[in-house]
């Protein structure tokens, strides 16, 4: 074997161990689409009971890295771990950017909320009492006996999250959960996530193309370069929650958000 092969050998997981606080371990992920490299010998750490939000340049590969963590995409290369599980072992949560599609149109919202619970084999009382949890805590004012068609689409991105909230997934991940919504959901979203996050301390990630989005939920941003994809910065944001529409002019907001916003700059002029 020769130094350049060498150097494109993964790295195993053990030689670059996580740390105690991490959730979920990636190492050595490699991923090349038509030849091209997008990652490669790239390694992660994302903590437990934290939101991470990830953003960086069109085309440095947001979405596939957290659509290979998620199982949704295969890897060329590389080992993804859960508290040192595999993904069969560990339950997860997924919010899809086109919710509806995401929704399955032959079921009440109630059902589809319901439906990871019922695979679940879980009873019909104990699917009941979980879906009331979940009404109450988004304190929802619309019938769930409709179809998702009948639904305007912030409820039907509504009752996306409650789905992936329905099995207590231990990581939940949401694709530009705020792409599609006016503003007045949006606010309505990012109130519910958090509040949902503070109940239960899932950790989550989130893919998001907007710099508000991705820095307002955040406790680490998650910032790639162009590709090959690398880390090009991790940006703690420790701005208490929960975080109120006027958070965006908190001056920790504004520092972050103005500092995330140079390095996405430099990458973009890279």
């Amino acid at each position: 074997m020769n130094s350049a092969e060498i150097d494109t050998v993964p790295s195993p997981l053990v030689a670059h161990p996580a740390d105690p606080a991490t959730h979920v371990t990636v190492r050595g992920l490699c991923k090349s689409f038509a030849g091209q490299p997008l990652y490669t010998d790239f390694n992660l750490d994302l903590p437990r009971h934290r939101i991470v939000s990830i953003f960086g340049p069109n085309g440095c590969g947001k979405s596939t890295l957290m659509n290979m963590i998620a199982g949704l995409v295969p890897l060329d290369a590389g080992e993804i771990l859960f508290d040192g599980k595999s993904l069969k072992d560990t339950r997860i949560g997924y919010v899809f950017q086109n919710y509806r599609d995401a929704l399955f149109p032959w079921l009440s919202a109630w059902d589809n909320i319901a439906y990871p619970l019922r695979r679940q084999g879980m009873k019909a009382a104990e699917v009941r009492r979980r879906v009331e949890e979940l009404v109450a805590l988004f304190e929802i004012r619309f019938d769930l006996q409709r179809y998702p068609y009948e639904l305007s689409g912030g409820q039907m991105q509504t009752v996306c999250i409650m789905r992936a909230l329905a099995p207590r997934p231990e990581v939940m991940f949401l694709d530009e959960p705020f792409s599609a919504l006016d503003f007045e959901m949006t606010l309505f979203i990012r109130a519910k996530l958090q509040e949902a996050h503070l109940a239960t301390g899932v950790t989550m990630v989130i893919v998001s193309h907007d710099l508000e989005d991705a820095v307002f939920l955040a406790d680490q941003i998650l910032l790639l370069t162009r590709r090959p994809t690398r880390i090009a910065e991790i940006v703690p944001f420790s701005l208490p929650r929960p975080r109120t529409p006027e958070a965006v002019s908190d001056p920790e907001f504004v520092r972050v958000k103005a500092h995330t916003l140079a390095v996405f700059r430099r990458e973009m002029n890279a």
